[in-house]
């Protein structure tokens, strides 16, 4: 007996139906194409893998977002994976093994234990490009310039950029010899911009002022590039790693502005997003339409170094289901043609349907005692009789 609404899905798991799938697929090969013709190669990981694979790197921040189950063979934990780069780094490493820069692009469906917030969903589609084996901001604009591209072929307008640099933060906590349970305090409190919060955890710890002082000017640095120059002054006395850090930001923006010099670029030098994952730029991509990024990324250098290589690393990634929900059709729709065959085993028929469709055009056969038409079927052609040849005609 069918059980009441055994039609309806967990939450936060959604189907995609025929024109909506269509629209992504032909969105995901654009993409892939474009990603090719930058010399990034595809790879396909595993949907399920080891749980120590799945948890390195930014797989500690996601523990609680992966499903876990014991393997029935081994007897060992596995995981459902809710981020590929773990994995795809454990490919540049393990499998690859290039002296050179690699260049690596991905998609496919990842599982979330809990919805964003936002979107609900727990079964993103993720699409990424990483690049590993070169430290410069050089890799990092690379990257981030085809993060725009692909976000223009997607079709999205008024795209604006946001950067920030984790480094800072590290570099300050360094700095200032904070305990891991202070800089665990202090990171969440960032997280959150609590400002009141801020100042009382600064009155309680035991720092000279200047250092008190950049903690507490760090939620403030927020905005156009006329942040930079206030971040210079507010760490004049901070250590070079986060002067390092203020000048590959206004490197990077430079080079962007000069490749899109439309794009609205802004700073968020407090911006902590997947701290103890990223070690460098960060970077995040918003439209107007959406209250959350679309895109994101940064850089990650030591995330190879659980697989036996510590290779630098860059990368962003975009839920493509997302994605295609906001772009728009990159033509008018077009109504595709739809050949209607009867039902007929005259071998001649076979054969002229089979060349049909070796020739890339569709054709739907009845099946006898069906219901629906031609017309039902949304066919725009039917194949009829003409003096011992079956030919295409196109319907009334």
């Amino acid at each position: 007996m069918q059980q009441k609404d055994s039609w309806l899905l967990p939450d936060g798991i959604d189907e995609i139906l025929p024109a909506e799938a269509k629209h992504l697929e032909q969105l995901r090969g654009r993409l892939l194409e474009l990603f090719s013709c930058w010399g990034y190669d595809l790879v396909i990981p595993p949907f399920i893998d080891f749980l120590d694979s799945l948890l390195t790197g930014s797989g500690h921040d996601l523990d609680l977002q992966t499903f876990k189950f014991t393997d029935q063979i081994s007897g060992k934990m596995l995981g459902i994976r809710a981020d590929m780069t773990p994995q795809v780094a454990r490919m540049d490493v393990h499998n690859i093994k290039h002296e050179w820069p690699t260049r690596l692009c991905y998609v496919g469906t990842i599982l979330h234990t809990r919805g964003d917030p936002l979107e609900k969903t727990r079964s993103p589609m993720q699409l990424g490009a990483e690049l590993y084996g070169h430290a410069g901001i050089e890799s990092d604009i690379e990257v981030i310039r085809l993060m725009l591209e692909m976000l223009a072929i997607t079709g999205l307008q008024n795209v604006h950029l946001d950067l920030g640099h984790v480094g800072i933060y590290r570099a300050l906590s360094k700095q200032a010899a904070l305990s891991p349970q202070q800089e665990s305090e202090l990171f969440d409190i960032l997280q959150r911009k609590a400002r009141t919060e801020l100042a009382e955890l600064m009155q309680s710890y035991s720092l000279d002022n200047d250092l008190k002082n950049m903690f507490l000017k760090l939620p403030e640095l927020n905005g156009n590039k006329d942040v930079i120059a206030k971040a210079q002054t507010v760490f004049s006395k901070a250590n070079a790693d986060v002067k390092t850090a203020l000048a590959d930001l206004v490197g990077i923006a430079d080079k962007l502005a000069h490749y899109f010099p439309s794009l609205p670029i802004s700073f968020d030098l407090a911006e902590l997003r997947g701290y103890h994952y990223h070690t460098g730029v960060v970077f995040a991509a918003f439209i107007p339409s959406v209250g959350r990024e679309i895109a994101r990324g940064g850089r990650y250098d030591n995330i190879g170094a659980i697989f036996g290589r510590d290779r630098p690393a860059t990368g962003f990634s975009a839920d493509l289901k997302l994605l295609s929900t906001l772009s728009k059709p990159a033509s008018p729709s077009v109504s595709r043609e739809l050949i209607f065959a009867p039902y007929n085993e005259d071998s001649a028929l076979t054969e002229k349907i089979r060349d049909l469709r070796a020739q890339q055009r569709a054709v739907v056969q009845q099946l006898p005692g069906q219901t629906g038409s031609a017309t039902d079927l949304a066919c725009t052609s039917i194949l009829e009789i003409d003096n011992q040849n079956w030919v295409v005609r196109p319907l009334a």
